[in-house]
Order: structure tokens, then C-alpha cells, then sequence
């Protein structure tokens, strides 16, 4: 090989690696790709007021779309908000939703989606009932990463 054709072959490495940096970072889950996105400072800021703002690949569209359809009675709450903040929040939400799901988990609950179950069924059922957990909904008690949207394992620590 020329001297001239491995410089090229260099630059194309270089190029190529340059471009996969800017590709958005993102985990393996049992083989699902989830891509990590910004997030959309009025769901941070209306969402999380009241729990985690869990990343919109958790679900598929369907999902969101049922959840923000029924806001005033949001899991026993009623979450209503404004309608052009629902409508920015729903489009976000469906935007960047799962699009790899084959179906909607049992009542749109990400604790009842069938890779939650696999990815937790090592969890026994009395550490969710632990005060310090309370439920499988509360990821930041044991995810020290999940306000980032990092559910990485190497990030986990379960309270007593």
C-alpha cells in the first residue's frame, strides 16, 4: 500500500469516527436501542415536579399519547395542564417515543412493559415495598442517575 492511499484510509477512519461522536448517545437494553434525548425543559418543569421525568423511549407513542390525552386523571392525580403546553409536551413525548415496541404495556405503565419485567426480575417483590423505594414507578431511588435519564446498571444502588 502507497504511502498516499494509507493516508486516505486514515482520514476516512478519522472521518468516520468523527461522525459517530456526534451521533446521540445510546444504551443497550436486551438488545433495544434507546436513543438519549435533551429534554424538553416544560416536561422537566412540569413532569418532574411530581416524579422522575421518565425519558419518552420508555414508551411507545400509543402510550404517550393515551397518558397526556388523560392528564386530570393522571394515575390517580390530576395533572391537568394548559392546552399548548400539553399539546408541546404530547408532540415531544410521540416524537421521540419507542418506536421499536411491539405493544403498549398493560395500562400505559412502564413498571408493567415486558423489558421492565425482564430487566427487573431479579428485583424481589418486598424490596419495591421497602419505605426508601415505596414502588417500582420510583427509579431515582435506586437508578443515582435516572434525573439524567441514565438507568445504566453500573449506577445502581438499592436502599435498605
Amino acid at each position: 500500500m502507497s504511502r498516499r492511499s494509507c493516508l486516505g484510509a486514515r482520514c476516512a477512519l478519522l472521518l468516520v469516527a468523527t461522525s459517530l461522536a456526534c451521533i446521540p448517545a445510546v444504551h443497550a437494553e436486551d438488545g433495544e436501542r434507546r436513543a438519549r434525548v435533551s429534554v424538553l425543559p416544560k416536561y422537566q418543569q412540569e413532569c418532574a415536579a411530581c416524579h422522575v421525568a421518565y425519558p419518552p423511549g420508555l414508551l411507545p407513542a400509543a402510550s404517550w399519547q393515551r397518558l397526556m390525552s388523560h392528564l386530570p386523571h393522571h394515575f390517580g392525580t390530576d395533572a391537568s395542564l394548559d392546552p399548548g403546553t400539553t399539546q408541546e409536551i404530547s408532540n415531544w413525548l410521540v416524537r421521540n417515543a419507542d418506536a421499536r415496541a411491539r405493544a403498549a404495556p398493560p395500562e400505559d405503565r412502564i413498571t408493567r412493559s415486558a423489558w421492565f419485567i425482564r430487566k427487573h426480575d431479579e428485583v424481589p417483590a418486598a424490596t419495591w415495598k421497602r419505605a426508601s423505594i415505596k414502588s417500582a414507578a420510583n427509579c431515582p431511588a435506586c437508578h443515582t442517575r435516572a434525573d439524567q435519564g441514565d438507568f445504566d446498571e453500573d449506577n445502581v444502588r438499592i436502599p435498605r
